[in-house]
């Protein structure tokens, strides 16, 4: 199985850039024609879906979603807003009934895919919440040997860039305390930082995927100001096998020149 993860979209209403600079539809539009042209199984498109939670911003993003030729499930981010999240997806199969945290599960895969909200409004930073952690043991239990893979939009670790650190996950001990009782748990995908950074923590491998448009620059220093930087957009794709485990690729998205073969 190929799980293509993409994310912090930032998408804003039509016709506008985000910073005045950023044509994140662009962006997008541009993953949505690399993934089509790869041909993943799922894509998992893991929050920050769009700036500012506008409705007008959820319809333009789920235009652009809609060209995928794979299905594809959506997590919020602190940039987003349930309601209105739910309401432009309202259609997708995989809610839990009812108003509230957007947390799901999706069962109908090689792989179990469990996606947590770590959406606290107003707040750069996240956090699950007990009532998310107890659901997520009890649906962790229902299915101790399945593989599992877990998506959380904000990470769950110090990842050394200081401004992001302050706006992690607030509750990612009492997370781990879940997750270490759980092995079956192979990854867990963030987004959030802008970067790809992978850590051990708690049993299990933390990924952090880079953004589909605009990256957080690497700087490591202990007053070093969080910024943006136009490196090279990309996804994360996760190839799943009984014999492999998941292994990650990074790929970038972006016309590289033609593919050579070694003499």
């Amino acid at each position: 199985m190929m799980l293509a993860q993409i994310s912090d979209c930032h998408v804003v209403e039509p016709g506008r850039r985000l910073f005045d600079r950023i044509d994140t539809a662009a962006h997008l539009a541009a993953a949505v024609t690399h993934l089509n042209r790869i041909g993943p199984d799922f894509v998992w498109v893991t929050g920050d879906l769009v700036d500012s939670g506008r409705p007008a911003q959820y319809a333009h993003l789920r235009a652009m979603l809609d060209r995928l030729e794979a299905p594809y499930a959506v997590m919020p981010g602190n940039h987003d807003a349930r309601e209105a999240l739910k309401a432009a997806f309202a259609d997708h199969p995989y809610w839990q009934p009812g108003p509230g945290s957007l947390h799901y599960a999706i069962e109908d895969l090689p792989l179990r895919l469990i996606a947590l909200d770590s959406l606290v409004p107003g707040e750069g930073g996240g956090r699950v919440g007990q009532a998310q952690l107890a659901w997520l043991d009890a649906t962790l239990d229902d299915a101790r040997k399945r593989p599992t893979v877990i998506a959380v939009h904000h990470p769950l670790f110090a990842t050394g860039i200081v401004d992001m650190d302050a706006i992690y996950l607030a509750d990612a001990d009492a997370l781990g305390t879940v997750i270490e009782r759980h092995p079956q748990v192979e990854r867990i995908l963030c987004g959030h930082v802008h970067r790809p950074i992978t850590a051990r923590w708690h049993g299990t491998v933390v990924t952090t995927a880079p953004s589909v448009a605009h990256q957080v620059a690497l700087r490591l220093g202990p007053k070093d100001p969080a910024s943006w930087i136009m490196e090279p957009p990309a996804c994360h794709l996760h190839r799943w096998s009984e014999e492999s485990g998941l292994v990650t690729h990074q790929s970038y998205i972006g016309d590289y020149g033609p593919m050579t073969p070694f003499e």
